[in-house]
């Protein structure tokens, strides 16, 4: 029995693909004040008033395109990166979700009950970069679980990871086997955020979108400024690979309501692709480190459709890390570190 131990948490997803498990999945997922950050009343009204009407069916269509045999694609793969962990430390390993099952609270107990002994565990936000409505939520979950529940355990926090060589290096050699291919342009396709969620984080409260350029100048506001951090991840990616500065771009995807949020939107990017002579088009998606609805869906299929329809003639996602070895070999290593 271990006296230390590793709970990795990635987003989640429904129990199912079917509109009665996907309805209260996306109500607890949209009702988070980190993710729709308006005063209750505002955000219950919006969400359970407007929102799960329609959104719950239009969302369980896209579920059961994807759906696999085993379940949800995001189960199954950060599943399959929990073995793979667990075959690289002698440390217990769980999961848990964000939002839905397994809870946080039920990777932490699971911990508990395979190690009576247990006194202290590493967290892995399975989050390269930091958010409001990613990273910062399940820090703050996780505490509050801690606090309520676990009240003599000792939590550790893996940091964002966003800018560390390790990572970028095991990113950058999982898609060589992609761009060693004839391409035109890679789109570096992030998860978007409402701007002021990048102004809500900004410790400085007069750097992020603010500054001219702020991305690009110093700042303690870097720290937690996910625009900033996700160029750093697509800078610190195409210098290993080599790819030259006029063959890539970003752009930030999954944009809900009418709030002004970061772009430009990928969507609208892949679009005009091809009339500037793009007919060969890579996407990755480094948000994410578990393929999942946002790039087998959004990405695989609808944006697909978007570049072929205006003129593009091949189109090809890279897949996230999912289960890479050398991914799973750093995972454990950030956990042994901090323990």
């Amino acid at each position: 029995m271990s006296k230390k131990g590793i709970l990795l948490v990635n987003l989640g997803s429904p129990d199912s693909p079917e509109v009665k498990d996907v309805k209260p999945y996306l109500d607890e997922f949209l009702m988070d004040e980190r993710v729709i950050d308006k005063p209750y009343w505002l955000r219950s009204l919006l969400v359970r008033g407007i929102i799960l009407k329609t959104r719950p069916k239009k969302s369980a269509e896209a579920y059961q395109s994807i759906w696999w045999d085993e379940g949800s694609p995001l189960i199954v793969l950060s599943e399959r990166l929990l073995e793979q962990v667990r075959k690289n430390t002698d440390y217990p390993v769980e999961l848990g979700m964000r939002y839905g099952n397994p809870s946080i609270e039920a990777g932490i107990q699971k911990l508990v009950d395979g190690n009576p002994d247990l006194e202290e565990f590493v967290m892995i936000p399975l989050y390269p970069h930091y958010a409001m409505s990613s990273y910062e939520t399940v820090v703050v979950k996780a505490r509050e679980v801690m606090e309520a529940k676990f009240p003599k355990l000792k939590m550790k926090v893996k940091n964002v990871f966003y800018d560390d060589p390790r990572y970028l290096e095991v990113l950058a050699n999982s898609m060589k086997p992609y761009i060693n291919k004839e391409y035109d342009h890679i789109l570096f396709s992030y998860h978007g955020i409402p701007e002021r969620h990048v102004q809500k984080t900004d410790v400085t409260n007069s750097h992020c979108l603010m500054v001219e350029n702020c991305c690009s100048k110093d700042s303690p506001a870097q720290q937690t400024c996910y625009r900033h951090q996700v160029f750093d991840t697509t800078e610190g990616v195409v210098e290993r690979l080599g790819i030259p500065k006029e063959k890539y771009s970003n752009s930030f995807q999954s944009r809900l309501g009418r709030d002004p949020w970061l772009q430009p939107f990928s969507d609208k990017v892949i679009k005009d692709l091809p009339g500037k002579g793009v007919k060969k088009l890579m996407v990755v998606c480094p948000a994410f480190v578990s393929d999942c609805l946002e790039t087998i869906e959004e990405i695989g299929v609808e944006a697909r459709e978007f570049f072929m329809e205006n003129g593009g003639e091949e189109f090809t996602l890279i897949p996230c890390m999912n289960e890479n070895d050398d991914w799973a070999k750093l995972v454990a290593t950030w956990g042994e570190e901090l323990l």
